[in-house]
């Protein structure tokens, strides 16, 4: 740890809106990765977990830039946000300015809501990844690779809920189409998240 993390962690508790929950959930992804990465190093080119080196260089192939991706994603999220106040920050003094920033705080509501929709689908990649890691990868580190997968999943939840608080502000017709995005993405990672642990605890003997 650094002063660097702790600046982070300081910036979050702070009064101000942002970092917030939509970025905490992007960083909880880039650990996700992180894990997945540690175990995959731990696995890859170890004759003992030859069975698991071609899925431990998937995920090195993939979170790699998985890890780099969800943090820029912490600062999307943000910036995301920031928008939505900019815009109600607008003038409505005039029925044009009015019309304009209504225009202006629908347009970012939909955007903070796709923010942390980006979020849930990257997760769900992650999810998707290890899979075959969880069945050869290094037995020694599968603690660690349950936590990755634990990880991803509650970067999904808090970011789900990010989408969700925006909806309430879009369209109906809006609102109906991305829930139900959201709904897919969420329902088909719990499924691929059972599994993995499924399989990690048995091979835990747990």
């Amino acid at each position: 740890m650094n002063d660097g993390y702790s600046e982070v962690l300081d910036n979050i508790a702070s009064s101000e809106p942002t970092p917030g929950g939509g970025s905490v959930a992007a960083l909880a992804l880039a650990h996700a990765h992180a894990l997945a990465l540690m175990v995959s190093r731990l696995t890859s080119g170890r004759e003992r977990w030859k069975e698991g080196h071609n899925a431990a260089e998937y995920v090195i192939s993939s979170s790699e830039g998985g890890m780099k991706l969800a943090q820029q994603l912490a600062w999307e999220d943000a910036a995301a946000f920031n928008r939505v106040m900019d815009a109600y920050r607008m003038p409505k003094d005039s029925d044009t300015e009015k019309e304009a920033r209504m225009e202006s705080i629908k347009t970012a509501t939909i955007g903070a809501a796709l923010s942390p929709m980006a979020i849930v689908e990257e997760s769900l990649g992650l999810i998707r990844s290890i899979a075959e890691l969880a069945k050869f990868g290094n037995s020694n580190a599968l603690t660690d690779l349950y936590s990755s997968a634990e990880m991803a999943r509650t970067a999904a939840v808090i970011a789900s809920l990010n989408v969700r608080i925006n909806l309430d502000s879009v369209s109906e017709e809006e609102s109906s189409e991305l829930s139900s995005r959201l709904s897919i993405l969420i329902d088909e990672l719990n499924s691929e998240y059972i599994s993995i642990l499924d399989v990690i605890n048995k091979r835990l003997g747990w």
